[in-house]
């Protein structure tokens, strides 16, 4: 089924985990979106998205805002709601109506969207919501088969099989200090000798320049290819070379990206958590999607799972009946 749709803009406030979903899905609908980032001003900023009066005098950079309107917006974060809200009134009021997806829970009623799309551990129900496991993402075996191919020339000392691990870091919710670090080094040398395996790890932003560090020295295999921020940042390497993979518990993202990658995927636990990250892990662990990361480390074997698909072709068919 074809998209009806040849415009599509992806609003965000630039955090690049939810503009990383909302282009994954305009890619899965054969829509090449332009990006735009929104900057609140302070009253909307700390009442978004429940502040929904005068929008128009919202935005900092309103400018990034203004027609032609689109045929299709796709936002995320509680930041783009009001973005979300003021291109679609506005665009009815022009008679060019732009049709609106938010991702993940956007707090208000889903029926200031024509879609809302969120993962089972948001808890979100009503008529235009579709439930993923996830988080949507950009990963398709072609992408990552191109970036296999570039990181394998650069591992070239070290060779398969391979681990691959991702990396998070402290964030709301979870802590990943020192500790953390020590811990989940001995887990990895555990893992790589047992598997006579060479460790490709790389961490994010997040993970913090002294964390770092310390898992650079406390890594003790001797086949290691620790990214230290030079040249390309290897993880969709990493997705398309490894042969199983490691991640850190706090992220829903890279944990949604390494399931899709098809291979057996370990998740490691960190001090901390919520309960709606702890549905969320509940719901991989059962749909035998991924297993904790523990001792003994428990083979499997992944169940094919490719949700953006599904998403997609759930979002043609409900905008298909508008």
């Amino acid at each position: 089924m074809s998209t009806p749709f040849s415009t599509c803009w992806v609003v965000t406030d630039g955090k690049a985990g939810m503009e990383s979903q909302c282009v994954g899905l305009a890619e899965a609908l054969g829509l090449s979106p332009v990006i735009k980032q929104v900057q609140l001003r302070p009253l909307w900023r700390a009442l978004s998205p429940y502040l929904r009066m005068r929008l128009a005098h919202a935005f900092k950079n309103k400018h990034v805002l203004s027609p032609p309107w689109p045929d299709l917006l796709i936002a995320s974060g509680r930041l783009s709601v009001a973005a979300s809200l003021y291109v679609r009134a506005q665009s009815r009021r022009d008679g060019r109506p732009t049709l609106t997806i938010q991702i993940q829970d956007p707090v208000i009623a889903p029926s200031y969207f024509d879609l809302v799309i969120a993962p089972l551990h948001d808890e979100l129900r009503g008529d235009n919501v579709i439930r993923t496991v996830g988080a949507l993402h950009r990963i398709r075996a072609e992408k990552l088969a191109a970036a296999a191919e570039a990181l394998r020339q650069r591992v070239v000392p070290i060779g398969p099989p391979f681990i691959g691990v991702l990396i998070g870091g402290a964030n709301g919710v979870y802590r990943m200090g020192e500790q953390e670090i020590l811990a989940l080094s001995a887990r990895l040398d555990e893992f790589a000798t047992r598997e006579g395996a060479s460790l490709i790890v790389t961490p994010s932003r997040r993970t913090g320049d002294g964390n770092i560090a310390l898992l650079g020295t406390s890594l003790k295999s001797e086949r290691v290819f620790l990214w230290d921020g030079t040249g390309e940042n290897p993880y969709f390497g990493i997705l398309g070379l490894a042969d199983r993979l490691v991640v850190t518990a706090d992220s829903v993202n890279m944990i949604s990206e390494a399931v899709a990658s098809g291979k057996p995927v370990y998740v490691y636990p960190l001090p901390g958590g919520s309960q709606k990250s702890q549905r969320f892990l509940d719901t991989v662990f059962a749909r035998n999607l991924a297993r904790p990361l523990r001792s003994p480390i428990e083979d499997y074997e992944p169940v094919a799972f490719n949700e953006m698909e599904t998403v997609a072709r759930a979002v043609r068919e409900r905008l298909a009946a508008r």
